[in-house]
């Protein structure tokens, strides 16, 4: 166990180091700051302190002095929390410290808290001091710093009498095409509640510091599940332009929306004679004559149906447009994705289904976006059968967005676009990359083929005399 220690300690120096000159590089300006928290265990009070002027950033120097005087009388098993990025609106949104909402993502650290004898909270510490932290214990402590994971402390034991520096670093996330904020922090103070859990079964006495490298970016909404920003949020900002000239199609269940809808084009054709005969049902979807009938739709956790109800499409007295979504989780992207399983259309008593679950899909707490969905050109919606007639229907949607799950007034969250990654412009710079690098290569390969003369005429010999003939 010894040489286990010795071995992390080695580790554990050449990993502060690496850590203080990535923080240093990384923490942009000065003025950034973190929040830091600290407190001890039951029945070990932390040396009393005045607490900094409001707006004053901790710098290093004051910052050690805090630590210097705290340690005085705490404990020498120091837990260092180190996350990646944290703000005080952390906090504040995510119903932390500083809140009282119910749904919190930091009940271990409350707890923690109000179990303490006491606590020490600067709400502003420079972020270069954030980074040098770990330098300023181990100087405090005189001992080598172990970076260290709940398993691992599992197996290790400690002596009280010994001081003793765990870090145990967490990620941060702000939630875009990842877990939300909320998530990764949640899972975070589970990672805090387990570790603290172990050095109460082994009755150490300890002192935690919970703070971060850098300062989050914390978006405005309350709550990240149901609220997100982004490029393609069309009734928040769209690509800095004017807001959409109607509203969404809303679909509310015991009062609260549960499906929103938008396009700026929707209409269906039918092929009859040989041609096809179009139907332009924007008009009568949106805007201030559009109101088609919901009779037909629901919504729960796992479920999501939209109806939209019209008549005469067609010369069709009763005609259906149905969009069914499923919500479910996957194991291997460890995360809930809401899909389109079917696209329907009723007409008369008649059916016809379009299967869209392979490209009409995003993740649970997202909204879906698209330019173009059709059926007929690069088509997302296959028909299922032939035996329901959907090879003579034709369904066009452009700019289209859809919400099943997690929806939350009448905005739409971040939105999952159905774009590749690699657009036309990508490939087209791929290949002039590629074309260039070739012509390189062959230039190289010339150039390396080139040979110098190995033999040279003698200027002092004989000149060589050409004989001529008449």
């Amino acid at each position: 166990m010894l040489k286990m220690a010795a071995v992390r300690m080695t580790v554990g120096r050449l990993a502060l180091n690496a850590v203080f000159l990535l923080g240093v590089l990384s923490s942009g300006r000065c003025s950034e700051q973190v929040p830091l928290l600290m407190w001890s265990s039951n029945g070990f009070p932390l040396a009393p302190q005045n607490a900094p002027a409001a707006g004053h950033i901790v710098s290093s120097d004051q910052l050690q002095m805090y630590l210097n005087t705290a340690l005085s009388s705490a404990p020498h098993n120091v837990l260092l929390f180190l996350q990646d990025k944290l703000s005080v609106d952390d906090f504040t949104m995510y119903a932390g410290v500083f809140g009282n909402k119910q749904d919190s993502a930091f009940p271990n650290l409350e707890a923690s808290l109000q179990s303490s004898s006491s606590s020490l909270l600067l709400p502003s510490v420079s972020s270069l001091a954030s980074v040098e932290l770990p330098a300023i214990l181990q100087e405090e402590l005189d001992t080598a710093p172990l970076y260290m994971d709940p398993e691992t402390l599992a197996q290790l034991r400690l002596n009280a009498s010994l001081p003793a520096l765990l870090i145990f670093r967490l990620p941060y996330s702000s939630g875009v095409d990842m877990m939300s904020a909320k998530e990764i922090l949640s899972g975070n103070d589970e990672v805090i509640g387990q570790v603290l859990n172990i050095m109460k079964g082994q009755s150490v006495p300890y002192t935690a510091v919970y703070t971060a490298l850098r300062p989050s970016r914390v978006i405005e909404e309350q709550s990240l599940a149901v609220h997100s920003v982004g490029s393609r949020s069309l009734l928040q900002s769209r690509r800095d332009g004017p807001p959409p000239p109607y509203p969404p199609v809303e679909f509310k269940e015991q009062g609260s929306p549960c499906i929103l809808m938008w396009a700026e084009n929707l209409s269906v054709s039918q092929l009859r004679s040989g041609k096809w005969e179009r139907h332009d049902l924007t008009p009568k979807t949106f805007g201030e004559g559009g109101s088609p009938g919901l009779v037909g739709s629901f919504c729960n956790e796992t479920h999501s149906r939209l109806v939209l109800n019209y008549e005469n499409v067609l010369s069709y007295r009763n005609f259906k447009l149905i969009f069914i979504m499923r919500q479910r989780h996957y194991k291997v992207s460890a995360r809930r994705w809401f899909t389109m399983d079917t696209v329907q259309l009723e007409y008369d008593g008649k059916k016809a289904s379009f299967n869209a679950s392979r490209s009409i899909y995003a993740p649970a707490e997202y909204s879906y976006s698209c330019d173009s969905v059709s059926s007929f050109r690069d088509p997302q919606l296959v028909p299922r059968s032939a035996k329901d007639n959907a090879n003579e229907w034709r369904i066009s949607i452009d700019d289209f967005q859809i919400q099943g799950f997690n929806v939350s007034g009448k905005n739409f969250s971040y939105a999952s676009d159905c774009a590749s990654f690699f657009t036309p412009g990508i490939w087209m710079g791929l290949l002039t990359s590629l074309l260039m690098v070739l012509v390189l290569t062959y230039g190289l390969h010339m150039i390396m083929r080139l040979h110098t003369m190995d033999r040279f005429d003698d200027p002092k010999g004989p000149a060589i005399s050409v004989p001529q003939t008449e």
